[in-house]
């Protein structure tokens, strides 16, 4: 991991951007919190240039708590390179979607499957290199989407303690068998009026979710339209199992 800039923003946000080999990443940590933080993973739907307002959002509303938080690039997107059949599905989808078609599971599969084959252990080096940081702590939570991407980090990632995810995108039907494999305690934000979201499967991928602890939020709106509310509401749920469990487990025999 090498970083590329170091600036404290305005409300005492720390933001440094690192190269991971060729994957660009962000990592946000309050300046003024003396204890190690534990880490969150900001899920995202790529390009990180346009969703750059948005992840700071987010990633000050963590440091309220506490917490650090940090991204990566997505394959294919922003200025890593591209990928023809990711694009090729990508289409397939929006003119399914603009005939007012059934999106068929072979298109899903040839849009989704690729993309977390690929992220997925990305994020898991981008972990490795993030704990090794001072300042740095687990346990480890994940918030955000790509839904399927962040079910398959929650299934195979012992790291990840608790994770917030968006129903905001089409799944693979795989993800409903790798969704009964996640046990850590959950938070699900659902868009009732979500234009990109197909309501039933998000519905039916919550259902399938092994967790014994579960939680689902749904609010009406557009796929932007997430209440401001819900970031205090994820703030308390990763309290409750990051920096609560961390505070156990050092308090133990």
């Amino acid at each position: 991991m090498q970083f590329s800039s170091d600036r404290l923003l305005d409300d005492d946000l720390r933001e440094r951007r690192f190269l991971l080999g060729e994957i660009p990443g962000i990592l946000w940590t309050p300046a003024s919190t003396p204890a190690p933080a534990p880490l969150i993973l900001l899920g995202h739907p790529g390009g990180l240039a346009a969703m750059h307002p948005r992840l700071v959002a987010r990633a000050r509303h963590s440091a309220l708590e506490g917490f650090a938080t940090a991204t990566i690039e997505l394959p294919w997107s922003g200025d890593r390179p591209g990928s023809a059949s990711a694009e090729k599905a990508g289409a397939d989808l929006r003119r399914a979607l603009a005939a007012g078609q059934p999106v068929r599971d072979e298109i899903v599969d040839r849009l989704v499957l690729p993309l977390v084959d690929t992220a997925v252990p990305e994020w898991q080096t981008a972990l490795d290199a993030m704990l090794a940081l001072p300042g740095i702590d687990g346990p480890v939570g994940y918030s955000g989407g790509v839904t399927a991407m962040g079910v398959r980090l929650a299934a195979v990632e012992p790291r990840i303690s608790a994770a917030l995810l968006f129903a905001g995108s089409y799944v693979p039907r795989r993800t409903y068998e790798e969704a009964r494999h996640v046990t850590v305690p959950l938070l699900v934000l659902l868009q009732w009026d979500d234009e990109g979201n197909d309501r039933r499967m998000a519905l039916e991928l919550f259902d399938a979710l092994g967790s014994a602890e579960k939680t689902l939020h749904a609010n009406t709106g557009g796929h932007t339209g997430v209440p401001p509310f819900e970031g205090d509401d994820a703030n308390r749920f990763f309290a409750r199992h990051l920096v609560h469990s961390r505070r156990s487990d050092r308090s133990g025999p």
